[in-house]
């Protein structure tokens, strides 16, 4: 079955803007949390996961970039350090004007 979130996120209200993602459990550095954006000819599509991730000056995750045959190109979050439960999840915006 397919699930838009990992096990371990769950979209609440956020302090930072609207909904944002959140920790349901201590998650461990270098994380790999799933895909957030993928690119298709010049198209980048936002996952589900991508669409609640709110921007920070000093984000908890990184978006790390992946190339595979299917797509051009796909970007996945990875966590910078321990996450407690309970934490936002925020990046630093990179495609999107803030």
């Amino acid at each position: 079955m397919y699930k838009p979130l990992p096990e371990s996120l769950t979209i609440k209200q956020s302090k930072v803007n609207g909904l944002g993602l959140f920790a349901k459990e201590g998650i461990a550095q270098g994380t790999n949390l799933g895909i957030t954006h993928i690119k298709i000819g010049e198209e980048i599509l936002r996952t589900p996961l991508g669409g609640f991730i709110n921007h920070s000056n000093t984000p908890n995750v990184v978006k790390v970039e992946l190339r595979d045959e299917k797509y051009t190109k796909k970007w996945s979050l990875v966590s910078l350090r321990d996450l407690k439960k309970g934490e936002e999840i925020t990046i630093r915006y990179t495609f999107y004007n803030i």
